[in-house]
């Protein structure tokens, strides 16, 4: 039998049917095995039992983002940062020392210029000079072709785009004087004599540059995503995050990526992925056999495991179909994105998809209202109110449209990130006195019965900043929005534990902690019930167990065994 493993002294918060307060939980193996006083706890346990004295600190079910992109987290680290430059001379001699350490033709691909994780720079930052050009970068890198990656634009939310070439790096892709630009959304920026000036402008937010124009610069490896998977997997732990729901779908390079982490016995984070279609130059009638033949593997609870499952589809209304097929046109290869731009098809294609999906048993997930009828549509061929298919990141909900989705059974997940704290002044503008409710209407959602779960969509990883949005329902500028939809702390931690188990139909095995649970738990910094409003949104783990193994954090050795 497994050792048990106590942690005592401490302040369970459980998140179980009574929202109980334990002061001791023992476990053993991958289970909580008892959960009560310290004297209890320990006389269950025995002598034998490894004890971890908690100190007073604060323990949570480990928490579910209901929409990570935590394959995205890792990404960066394998490309040379240029956070810290200010001007452009810094990038110049950021680049310079790169092209010192890399044998003559080789290529040096760099992160964005800017401060993740939003990159913000100035409106004028083109005008300003910021950007260099491919003179510029020749000048400091003649013997590599350079390319500066653009941003994923949802960083920031706004356009445009940057990226820049130096000399080595056009040839190499082909751009010269006779290019042409493939979309109306990118300026290729010229010379007075025409000449390609290496920088490329994009009014779009996300990416086409890379998958056109300039598909020649390396991407992302096989390796590069699965090392980078674990160093993301280790940045959601130390924020308490124990599982994720991948609800905007990924492709297959990142469901490879994420095989060969739990391959190797690495996975550290439950993770649920959504599979993100790439239909091709398919017609209507292809892509309807082949959702039939993924159907073995794609309904109900999908394949895999505890700790990896693929499970159902993600589906969007094509409203950019120009850019979609460019972006798709560099299949396999995603990216930033890590889904597939081919997954956007017309409503009209879509919609028997969806029928044949309500039929088979898979879980739809998509981001967009406009999928809200398709749903309902597909709902009155085959019932999908058992089914938990999800909608997320919407920014607005009046009453009715409520009411709607409570009655197809559909999840929720938010993104707070952006619509209460970045963006709520700018929806309190537009929405006005009597509509403000409308914004992200947590309390209305709750009250109505309909599932809610967190996300954080990588901006930033923390779960704790939407548990803080949904109790002060402020903006980043410190004004309120919509207050009345605020919830209590208890709530939004229910959410945050619970609601998220239910997002990937776990709720019998995780969310809580409780004898026969999985053992998925946080210790935190602060106690989340008590602690500054404020103060929630900067807690943090220092100690992290995922199905029953401790975590390796830097901050664990603050908790003394």
């Amino acid at each position: 039998m497994p050792s048990t493993l106590v942690l005592h002294r401490g302040k369970i918060i459980t998140c179980n049917d009574r929202d109980g307060i334990a002061s001791a939980v023992a476990i053993r193996g991958r289970h909580v095995v008892a959960v009560g006083s310290d004297d209890e706890v320990l006389a269950a346990a025995g002598p034998q039992a490894k004890r971890m004295d908690l100190g007073g600190k604060s323990v949570l079910p480990g928490l579910t983002d209901g929409h990570a992109h935590m394959d995205r987290e890792g990404l960066r680290r394998h490309l040379p940062s240029l956070a810290g430059a200010r001007t452009k001379q810094d990038i110049l001699d950021i680049i310079e020392a790169e092209a010192r350490k890399a044998p003559p033709g080789t290529w040096i691909v760099t992160q964005p210029i800017g401060q993740p994780p939003e990159y913000p720079e100035p409106d004028d930052a083109l005008a300003q000079g910021l950007y260099p050009t491919r003179d510029d970068l020749d000048r400091v890198s003649p013997d590599h072709p350079v390319y500066i990656r653009p941003i994923w634009g949802y960083w920031r939310n706004r356009a445009p785009l940057v990226s820049v070439a130096n000399s080595r790096a056009l040839a190499l892709a082909g751009v010269g004087a006779g290019t042409a630009s493939p979309s109306p959304d990118i300026d290729i920026e010229r010379d007075a004599r025409g000449y390609p000036t290496g920088r490329f402008v994009e009014r779009t937010l996300v990416p086409i540059v890379e998958h056109t124009l300039m598909r020649a610069a390396p991407g992302f490896t096989a390796e590069q995503r699965a090392t980078g998977l674990r160093h993301a997997m280790a940045e959601y732990n130390r924020y308490g995050t124990t599982a994720v729901f991948e609800g905007h779908g990924v492709a297959d390079e990142v469901i490879q990526a994420y095989e060969t982490v739990r391959a190797q016995r690495a996975s550290t984070v439950r993770a649920t992925l959504v599979l993100s279609p790439y239909w091709g130059p398919r017609g209507s009638g292809d892509a309807l056999e082949l959702l039939r033949d993924w159907s073995g593997w794609l309904a109900r609870r999908g394949r895999g495991d505890a700790l990896l499952r693929v499970q159902g589809l993600y589906a969007e209304i094509d409203k950019d179909p120009l850019n979609n097929a460019l972006r798709a046109g560099n299949h396999p290869c995603t990216g930033w994105a890590g889904f597939q731009a081919g997954a956007a098809l017309d409503a009209e294609t879509l919609a028997p998809l969806l029928v044949e999906a309500a039929r088979a048993g898979i879980r739809v997930a998509g981001i967009w209202p406009d999928l809200l009828p398709l749903f309902e549509a597909a709902h009155r061929h085959h019932p999908i109110d058992g089914q938990r298919w999800v909608l997320g990141h919407q920014p607005v909900l009046d009453a009715q449209t409520v009411a709607r989705i409570r009655d197809l059974g559909i999840v929720l997940t938010t993104h707070t990130n952006r619509h209460i704290y970045k963006d709520g002044d700018l929806w309190m503008q537009r929405r006005g006195p009597d509509a403000q409710d409308d914004i992200v209407p947590l309390r209305r959602l709750l009250d109505a019965g309909v599932p809610v779960a967190f996300g954080s969509d990588n901006l930033p990883v923390s779960l704790f900043g939407p548990v803080w949005h949904a109790v002060a329902r402020l903006s980043r500028g410190g004004r309120p929005v919509a207050p009345a939809q605020a919830l209590s702390r208890q709530e939004a931690l229910r959410i945050a534990t619970r609601g998220g188990a239910y997002l990937t139909f776990d709720e019998d095995v995780r969310g809580a902690i409780a004898p026969g649970k999985l053992a998925d738990l946080v210790v935190l910094n602060g106690d989340p019930l008590t602690c500054a409003e404020n103060d929630i949104a900067t807690l943090h783990s220092l100690l992290t167990v995922v199905d029953g193994h401790v975590v390796d954090l830097p901050s664990s050795k603050e908790i003394a065994p």
